[in-house]
């Protein structure tokens, strides 16, 4: 990609995209009814995991989210993704880049998946897509994934992915019961793993 050093505003970053049966797009307003249906559905598997699971959004909760999301990807500063079913436009999960560092082209995903979904690689699927996107059209130079040491179906997500586990940082956060949690670290590095 060329302007390396460009300003992240001017970048054309495309808003959406395709996996075989998934489509991948930034947050529009509206999208509010379906990721609260989908976060009210799942939120006792988000527990563990999320701190924002903690509590019951309503739906404007949930359309303040989409609406501060869509900001954040049009200012650059954080690429929520959601994920939708090509075939039936239900929304199966959520994922996306964050903590982007632009000089050195570096980004995090994360993800999370509606529990009827769950169990059938959308996940996967949506990772290795944006995974693709981050390289492609970002031109990344490391992408990192981070879950919680305990969280055996995140860490298999980053690995059936192909990333590499770097280490584990003991005691790193917060865990949403008030505990010191372990945090795994997975990464894809150009000129390593692609």
């Amino acid at each position: 990609m060329s302007g390396i050093n460009m300003n992240p505003l001017l970048l054309p970053v495309p808003e959406s995209f395709e996996s075989s049966r998934l489509l991948i797009r930034a947050p529009l307003w509206g999208d509010g009814a379906p990721l609260n249906n989908a976060v009210i559905e799942s939120r006792t598997a988000l527990l563990p995991w999320m701190p924002w699971a903690e509590h019951i959004p309503t739906m404007e909760d949930s359309e303040l989210v989409i609406r501060k999301a869509r900001l954040r990807y049009l200012e650059r500063t954080d690429l929520m993704l959601l994920l939708f079913l090509k075939d039936t436009g239900e929304l199966v999960g959520s994922s996306g880049l964050h903590r982007i560092d632009w000089e050195a082209r570096k980004f995090e995903i994360g993800y999370w998946v509606r529990t009827s979904c769950s169990g059938m690689g959308y996940i996967s699927e949506a990772v290795e897509a944006i995974t693709g996107f981050a390289i492609q059209e970002l031109a990344a130079n490391r992408i990192e994934i981070r879950c919680d040491a305990r969280n055996i179906r995140s860490a298999k997500v980053a690995e059936r992915s192909g990333y590499t586990r770097e280490g584990i940082l003991r005691k790193e956060k917060a865990a949403v019961d008030g505990s010191l949690r372990d945090t795994m670290v997975f990464a894809k590095v150009r000129g390593f793993e692609f």
